[in-house]
């Protein structure tokens, strides 16, 4: 059963900057794809960035330039640096994860494609 668990959100001005670390558990296989997804109140969940297990990498136009999705294969650990913070950032930010399969080229797949989740850290962003 494969387990995700997020730390690194709080608070923080806008400008700022945060790194979400989502630690992996449970699978050891490839292919496999992880993503980043978030939810602010009221609004429907969206992805935010997707890293295949070749390494590729793919990000909502929301956030390219400012977020960077990365992994520490030996640590199992999914991050998400995220610079020049807005706002419109603050959310409930979820990894999430598909196994045997590659995140799709160019897009990022919709959540019901996911098969794992985490609990969620929360991001907010004062202006």
């Amino acid at each position: 059963q494969v387990q995700l668990v997020e730390s690194g959100g709080g608070s923080v001005q806008a400008g700022g900057a945060l790194r979400l670390s989502c630690a992996v558990s449970g699978y050891r296989g490839r292919p496999y794809c992880m993503a980043w997804f978030r939810q602010a109140p009221g609004k429907e969940r969206e992805g935010v960035a997707t890293l295949s297990s070749h390494g590729s990498t793919n990000y909502a136009d929301s956030v390219k330039g400012r977020f960077t999705i990365s992994q520490d294969n030996a640590k199992k650990t999914l991050y998400l640096q995220m610079n020049s913070l807005k706002p419109e950032d603050t959310a409930m930010y979820y990894c999430a994860a598909q196994v045997w399969t590659y995140c799709s080229a160019g897009s990022i797949d919709a959540d019901n494609k996911y098969n794992y989740w985490g609990q969620g850290t929360q991001v907010t962003v004062s202006s």
